[in-house]
């Protein structure tokens, strides 16, 4: 049914779709909307006999979901930013027990200075923590990732983290269309616990493992990722044969045939870099764009294969490895390595400054010519950069930094006295 709807509120209605058995949930901005309406849709008895929990946590949110998921309930949760770091702990019990849990995380900067507006640095900060990561660049897309990541998450015992991005999908209203309980329950059969917790047959989970076979159990979780390269593009593909649509996989290519250069991406802002191609081919410039549907497991192979007729490759992301530079770009390295195809790391729309189209172009045309600095910090206002460091040699203080800089810019009044 094609509806005019909120991405939280898109989100949800699918969530329901999935017949989810137990709901924890805290609110924390952007994804508070999803939760609302998945509670509305529970008080009025939408979603069969679903349990509701408001928990008094984050880390609760996720605790209550590994408690539900080990006793056999199909379980879901939604987090955001600062909520998913206060989670941490228990988001990597989950997947070192093995748990199919579905969790949405919309998106948000992490602080301090504190910020709600979108990047991808909490999905990343936990890029590692054992759970397959998959992005959605539309509310369309993010429905159909909903669906396929029950199915996903079940077949393999691992849990599933959706990533939307916050504001920019999930409180934009675009016309969605929302699959019907009939098709979804023919894509998703009912849950099938390959373990779960029964008085009478009583077992131990998350048990203490020392030396000896701590490794085993960390490649277990590993193999299990790998196993994964395998299901996401078959999944989609099932999903595609069902309802019609493409949605999901690994990697999705947009005009790459003969590309040189070629921008590679996740997220919303993928839509934008496509209608940029689109521009510049018109223009005669051979340029294309791969949007990365899974982030975890990373498609090395399928990456691989898909750059190797480019000479180069500009990756924009909305995230910093503190030190380092770009993580996506990293891992696009590592896809690459041994070849001489030369990365460009665009670290743009931290915190939620919007990412034009003319500063991309400005950008990727720079990449094109080989004259573009790594990393690139698109539209970085570099003499608010320089006078802050020039304070700082004056005078060194650990604190007022953000402070300074929103005086310098005009949003805060100066001290006097």
């Amino acid at each position: 049914m094609l509806k005019q709807i909120e991405g939280s509120h898109a989100v949800a209605e699918a969530v329901a779709l999935c017949r989810p058995e137990v709901i924890s949930a805290y609110p924390i901005t952007p994804q508070t909307h999803i939760v609302e309406t998945l509670s509305e849709l529970v008080r009025e008895g939408k979603i069969g006999s679903c349990q509701f929990l408001n928990v008094e946590s984050e880390f609760g949110a996720m605790s209550a979901a590994i408690g539900a998921s080990a006793a056999g309930a199909r379980s879901y949760t939604a987090s955001s930013s600062q909520g998913l770091l206060f989670m941490a702990e228990a988001v990597y019990n989950a997947s070192g027990l093995g748990l199919p849990i579905v969790m949405t995380v919309g998106n948000r900067a992490i602080g301090a200075p504190i910020n709600i507006w979108n990047d991808h640095s909490d999905s990343m900060a936990l890029a590692n923590a054992g759970w397959i990561q998959i992005h959605a660049e539309s509310n369309q897309e993010a429905v159909d990732l909903h669906i396929q990541a029950f199915r996903l998450a079940e077949e393999l015992s691992v849990p599933v983290m959706v990533c939307v991005d916050g504001f920019i999908l999930t409180h934009a209203y675009e016309r969605v269309d929302i699959p019907s309980q009939e098709d979804v329950d023919a894509y998703l059969p009912p849950f099938q616990p390959v373990q779960m917790l029964d008085p009478a047959d009583p077992v131990s989970i998350g048990a203490m493992v020392g030396p000896e076979a701590f490794m085993e159990v960390r490649y277990l979780a590993h193999h299990k990722q790998l196993q994964a390269l395998d299901v996401i593009p078959r999944l989609a593909d099932e999903f595609a044969q069902r309802f019609g649509r493409k949605s999901g996989g690994l990697i999705e290519t947009y005009r790459t045939d003969g590309a040189k250069t070629i921008v590679v991406a996740l997220g919303s802002i993928v839509g934008t870099i496509k209608d940029l191609v689109d521009e510049l081919r018109e223009q005669g410039e051979s340029v294309g764009a791969i949007k990365i549907g899974a982030f975890r497991p990373f498609p090395l192979a399928e990456l691989r294969s898909a750059l190797s007729g480019a000479d180069r490759v500009v990756v924009v992301e909305k995230d910093l490895a503190l030190g380092l530079g770009g993580i996506v770009a990293s891992n696009v390295r590592m896809a690459l390595r041994g070849a001489t195809t030369l990365v460009y790391t665009v670290i743009a729309g931290l915190g939620g400054r919007p990412i034009t189209k003319a500063s991309l172009e400005r950008t990727v045309m720079q990449a094109s010519k080989d004259a573009l600095e790594d990393p690139h910090f698109l539209d970085l206002n570099w003499d608010i950069v320089d006078a802050e460091l020039a304070r700082a040699k004056e005078k060194r203080r650990s604190g007022p930094i953000a402070e300074n800089i929103l005086r310098d810019i005009g949003l805060m009044g100066r001290k006097t006295g």
